[in-house]
């Protein structure tokens, strides 16, 4: 197997006092989708963050593209090619939605602004229709829409999303994950932190369990999908 893209190991981070990842490992190969499932505060949004460096990690490494990157700046991770659409979308609400996506280009700078924003166009058609809005006047669905497209401003060799599905009605969950199945099958490489396991697994070539900071269970997504545990506490039993 070739060198993963990403590989976390043995991470410990901490909140003052509180453990909040417990000796995490995990590693994403290039192309893959790759998500990370596990109840509300199980710690799956601080590994997130924990790759940008906040939390900085107090023990273990993160190793992206062969360099460790534990102790990089949330700069340096960006421009090399790290993007992350965050939990919440936190689209910058004043702003239009051409100028939410300029934002995204800030870690490469803009000179395939023009011809990247018109790809976003495509893959998102509501946005287009929506280009001179105000981001905060758009619905939750147009917003988490607006989020992805940013991050993929920056061409990304590594997507990471934290709950892209979160309180979107279930029609608008479907056209957000089968834009991520798209995007998978380009070749783009996905990091997915979501709630939703059902839809996570399904679209995922491995997933990991988390439960309170550690990773109990990996497989692939439809090994997960199978499994009476996964079932019981992620899928309702089904």
């Amino acid at each position: 197997m070739s060198e993963p893209l990403l590989e976390l190991k043995a991470l410990d981070v901490f909140y003052g006092p509180i453990q909040a990842l417990k000796q995490v490992s995990l590693h994403i190969q290039e192309g893959e989708t790759v998500s990370l499932i596990g109840a509300n505060g199980a710690g799956k949004s601080t590994l997130l963050m924990s790759i940008f460096g906040q939390p900085r990690a107090s023990a273990g490494q993160i190793v992206y593209r062969g360099t460790d990157i534990t102790h990089k700046s949330s700069h340096y991770v960006a421009s090399n090619g790290v993007a992350q659409s965050p939990e919440g979308r936190r689209v910058f609400p004043d702003m239009s939605v051409e100028e939410n996506l300029m934002m995204g280009t800030i870690p490469i700078g803009d000179q395939h602004a023009d011809e990247d924003m018109q790809s976003m166009f495509e893959l998102f058609p509501r946005l287009k229709e929506r280009r001179n809005q105000r981001a905060m006047t758009m619905s939750g669905g147009e917003q988490q829409m607006l989020a992805i497209a940013r991050a993929l401003m920056s061409r990304p060799k590594l997507l990471l999303l934290d709950e892209p599905s979160l309180g979107l009605a279930p029609i608008v969950v479907k056209q957000i994950f089968q834009t991520l199945r798209e995007l998978g099958q380009s070749g783009m490489t996905i990091f997915l932190v979501e709630q939703n396991a059902n839809h996570a697994l399904r679209l995922s070539n491995r997933g990991y369990v988390m439960v309170n900071g550690e990773i109990r269970l990996s497989g692939t997504g439809a090994e997960l999908l199978g499994n009476e545990e996964v079932r019981k506490a992620y899928l309702g039993g089904h």
